[in-house]
C-alpha cells in the first residue's frame, strides 16, 4: 500500500493522459565527491591543500582514476593519461589505488542508505540511486532524507557526498552534479518542465559526443528546441533512440530503480608500457590475457552463463573499438579471429588490449559453465 505522501497532486506529463493523476516517484542519486582521492585525504591529513590524484604511474603509461578539486583546477581529469596530468600540474601527487579501503568506505555508505530504503541501485563503489517514495522517514520528505544521508556519511565515513532529488533517475543524476562538491539540489515535480527546457541536450542520458554533434547540426542544442520536433520525426532521424529523446526532452524517464544488479560481462585488459606495433604483437598477448580471464570466470557465481566473446582495443591515438560475436566459442583461436577483425578497424599501434565474455544470468537454472574447452 502506498503512503499518502507518495501521491502528489499534479498532472502527468509525457505519455500519460492529460488530467490523469499519477504516482510520482521520489528518487535520490548519491555521488561521492572525488571518492578515491577523498579517502586518501581523509586517511592522511598532510594531503590537505595539495593537488592529489589516484592512478597509475606515468612511466607505466598509467591513467588518472580520480583527482581532488585542487588538481582539477589545473585541468586534470579522470581517465587522463598520468603523463598528461603531470604536464598540467607538475606538483601533482600520484597515489596508488587502495581498493580495500575504498570498498570498506563504500560498504559503510551503502549500510547508511539501507537505513532509509531497500530500493537501492548501486552504480559503482561511489554512486547509487535509492527510491524513497514509500519511506516513512522525515514524514516522507526525500529532501530531508538526502540531507540526513549526507550528514551521516560526513560524520561516519569522513568524506562528503553530493545528492540530487527528483521524480526520476535521469533528473536525479543531473541534480546530484548541479551543486558539486558537497551539495544538494532538488528538482520538484512542478519544476521539471521549466528545468528541462533550458537543459543542454548534451546532458541527456544516452547522448554522447557523436549524437550531440548530430543534434547540433540539426539546430538542436537545448531541450526547448528538441521539443519542437514531433515523436515520429525524431524516430525517423535517430531510430528507436528518437523515442527516448522525445521523452527526456519532456523530463520523462520511467526506468525503475533496479535492486538486483546483474553482471553483464567479465573481462581483463592491459595497458602496455610500449605500444604493440602490429597484429602479431597483439596476438602474442592473448594466451596470458585469456588465462587471467579464465581465473575470473571461475570465481563467478554459478547462475551466469557465457554468451559472447569480445575483444577491446585502444590504439595509440586513444581511439578504441570493441568487437564481439554471438555463437562464437571461447577458445584461443576464436579470440584470434576477433582480434584480427578488430585490429583491421584501426590498423595502428595498440596501447591497450582487453578480452572478455558477455554473460547471461540464469534465473533458477543450474547450468555448468564450459569455457576455453572444445567448441
Amino acid at each position: 500500500m502506498l503512503s499518502a505522501a507518495a501521491v502528489l497532486p499534479f498532472r502527468a506529463s509525457g505519455p500519460a493522459r492529460r488530467g490523469f493523476w499519477t504516482l510520482v516517484r521520489k528518487i535520490i542519486h548519491i555521488d561521492c565527491d572525488c571518492f578515491y582521492a577523498a579517502i586518501e585525504m581523509r586517511d592522511d591529513p598532510r594531503l590537505a591543500g595539495r593537488a592529489v590524484a589516484v592512478g597509475g604511474a606515468a612511466e607505466r603509461r598509467g591513467v588518472i582514476a580520480t583527482c581532488n578539486y585542487e588538481a582539477r583546477a589545473f585541468g586534470v581529469r579522470s581517465a587522463m593519461p598520468t603523463r598528461n596530468a603531470l604536464r598540467l600540474c607538475p606538483d601533482l601527487l600520484i597515489l596508488k589505488p587502495r581498493m580495500d579501503a575504498y570498498r570498506e568506505a563504500s560498504r559503510q555508505i551503502h549500510a547508511i542508505l539501507r537505513d532509509y530504503s531497500e530500493l537501492i541501485e548501486p552504480l559503482s563503489l561511489d554512486e547509487a540511486y535509492l527510491e524513497v517514495t514509500d519511506s516513512l522517514h522525515f514524514a516522507g520528505s526525500a529532501t530531508r532524507i538526502a540531507e540526513d544521508i549526507r550528514r551521516r556519511v560526513a560524520a561516519d565515513v569522513g568524506i562528503t557526498v553530493s545528492a540530487g532529488v527528483a521524480p526520476n533517475k535521469f533528473l536525479a543524476k543531473i541534480a546530484s552534479d548541479w551543486n558539486k562538491p558537497d551539495g544538494l539540489f532538488v528538482i520538484r515535480p512542478e519544476q521539471v518542465e521549466g528545468f528541462v527546457a533550458t537543459l543542454p541536450v548534451a546532458r541527456l542520458h544516452g547522448v554522447g559526443k557523436v549524437t550531440a554533434e548530430r543534434l547540433k547540426r540539426l539546430g538542436i542544442e537545448h531541450c526547448s528546441q528538441l521539443r519542437e520536433w514531433d515523436r515520429l520525426a525524431l524516430v525517423r532521424e535517430f531510430g528507436s533512440f528518437g523515442e527516448r529523446l522525445w521523452s527526456l526532452a519532456r523530463g520523462v524517464d520511467e526506468r525503475a530503480v533496479q535492486v538486483e544488479h546483474r553482471r553483464q560481462s567479465v573481462s581483463v585488459e592491459n595497458t602496455f608500457d610500449a605500444d604493440l606495433p602490429d597484429l602479431a604483437a597483439c596476438q602474442a598477448q592473448l594466451p596470458q590475457l585469456l588465462e587471467q580471464l579464465q581465473r575470473r570466470m571461475a570465481r563467478l557465481e554459478a547462475d551466469y552463463r557465457a554468451e559472447k566473446p569480445f575483444v577491446k582495443l585502444k590504439f595509440h591515438d586513444f581511439s578504441q573499438t570493441t568487437l564481439e560475436q554471438a555463437g562464437a566459442g571461447f577458445a584461443l583461436d576464436n579470440y584470434r579471429l576477433l582480434l584480427a577483425a578488430a585490429f583491421a578497424r584501426g590498423g595502428k599501434p595498440v596501447r591497450l588490449l582487453g578480452v572478455g565474455i558477455r554473460l547471461r544470468q540464469l534465473r533458477g537454472e543450474h547450468e555448468q559453465l564450459e569455457l576455453f574447452g572444445r567448441d
